[in-house]
């Protein structure tokens, strides 16, 4: 997501990732990453609980997840992984995003 972050800025589109870490590890997770977008830390998992995502493998974390969230703040798209390694990629989740801006 990183090197691809350029193209979401592209198209107006801001990228956030949220991690059940602590502040400390996931800003260092956000450094190892060379993530220039925001990295939020959920550590309490009220966010992905919220989303429905957390402990979905029976592992105490969120499910890998990717949401597109509209403007006024609803889903228009979301993909949650059914493994640890099920994740769409940047040209697939821009190439949603391409479909959803037209």
């Amino acid at each position: 997501m990183a090197q691809a972050y350029p193209q979401f800025q592209e198209r107006n589109v801001e990228l956030v990732a949220i991690s059940v870490d602590d502040r400390t590890y996931a800003f260092q997770m956000a450094d190892l990453v060379g993530a220039e977008y925001p990295v939020l830390a959920d550590a309490t998992q009220y966010v992905t609980k919220s989303y429905g995502v957390y402990n979905l493998l029976n592992d105490n974390v969120a499910a890998p997840a990717t949401f597109i969230i509209r403007s006024d703040g609803g889903i228009a798209w979301r993909h949650i992984a059914e493994d640890i390694t099920d994740r769409p990629t940047s040209p697939d989740i821009l190439a949603e995003i391409d479909r959803l801006i037209k």
